[in-house]
């Protein structure tokens, strides 16, 4: 008895969810389309929440920043759970490995005297403005509008966290494998004069109830602090004999550079949405000099004591990069 193998291809009755097909037409969709478009909950609400009653539970009036469809803007890196915790695990094991081989050679002990200050006094206690970082981002997840960008928010959340772990494990090598730097740290970011403006400037975000505005004026901070510590002093610091300082700070200069993939695309999807790119325009602009006044003044006094320390230009470049940031948004919101 002789058999014959046949290929038999199968239609399916439909290539994707129906709502997709509402919007895109009848054609395959991404996974992270499937994960993320039109899945925002809009009706059959219970009740308003107690603590607000102005406002439904999910409600796009949590913020003046509005989109007319939500979804016009996507995470250009096109995330979803499995290529996000891929990405991160790949960013993960580069840290590890990077501080292994620096914990491993002592290269850290080995730093002149002015940055392992740097590291010590100003470095390691940002694990405070990460974690204050990450509470924002979860606000922005919970009161923002429609998924696109609300796990982009959760994501930054969990980020924010590995960035503060990374620090913390630069405080334990710097350290000499004991904590005491880390509870130091603490104690810095409490007290010391030069950090109690950045403090404060954090804290304050925790009040800010409209979660658009909170993530202008923390993405403002960002500019400045990532743009100081992780690229300027990264520079800085091979021309003065610190290289383990740079393979700390090229990592989170790598991630930074990725999160800004997702906020700026969201800024343009605020001014050019057909309907609010108008009010957005205007809003987005005072926003980011009101934070950039704010964040200067919180910021200037870390730069003195990074430039006491090191002598590396730090106040000139703070003022450098606020420049930037003003010209971009002028430009963005012409």
């Amino acid at each position: 008895m002789q058999y014959e193998l046949r290929t038999q291809v199968i239609e399916p009755p439909r290539k994707t969810f129906t709502h997709l097909v509402a919007r895109y037409g009848d054609r395959p969709a991404s996974r992270y389309e499937e994960g993320s478009i039109d899945i925002q909950a809009k009706e059959n609400f219970h009740y308003r929440p107690l603590w607000d009653p102005g406002h439904e539970i999910y409600d796009e009036a949590f913020s003046d920043f509005r989109l007319t469809d939500p979804y016009s803007f996507t995470d250009p890196r096109q995330f979803y759970y499995a290529p996000y915790v891929t990405s991160r695990a790949a960013m993960a094991d580069a840290v590890a490995s990077t501080l292994d081989y620096l914990d491993s050679r002592g290269l850290l002990a080995r730093l002149p005297e002015g940055w392992s200050a740097v590291l010590g006094e100003l470095v390691v206690p940002l694990r405070h403005y990460e974690s204050g970082a990450q509470m924002v981002s979860c606000e922005v997840a919970r009161f923002g509008f429609g998924t696109t960008v609300t796990q982009c928010a959760a994501y930054a959340a969990f980020d924010r966290i590995g960035n503060a772990q990374a620090l913390s494990r630069v405080g334990i090598a710097l350290g000499g494998g004991t904590a005491e730097l880390l509870a130091d740290a603490k104690t810095r970011w409490v007290e010391d004069e030069a950090l109690q403006g950045l403090r404060r400037y954090v804290e304050e975000l925790f009040l800010e109830k409209d979660w658009g505005k909170a993530l202008v004026r923390l993405d403002v901070a960002d500019r400045l602090i990532y743009s100081l510590f992780y690229t300027h002093l990264d520079d800085a610091a091979i021309d003065g004999g610190a290289g383990s300082y740079s393979l700390v700070a090229q990592h989170l200069s790598s991630w930074f550079t990725d999160q800004r993939k997702w906020v700026d695309a969201l800024y343009k999807a605020w001014v050019a949405d057909p309907e609010t790119g108008a009010a957005n325009k205007a809003l987005l602009a005072a926003s980011t000099v009101e934070a950039l006044e704010a964040a200067l003044v919180a910021l200037r006094p870390v730069g003195a004591r990074v430039d006491e320390l090191v002598a590396a230009g730090a106040a000139e470049s703070l003022e450098s990069t606020a420049t930037t940031v003003r010209d971009a948004v002028a430009t963005l919101t012409a």
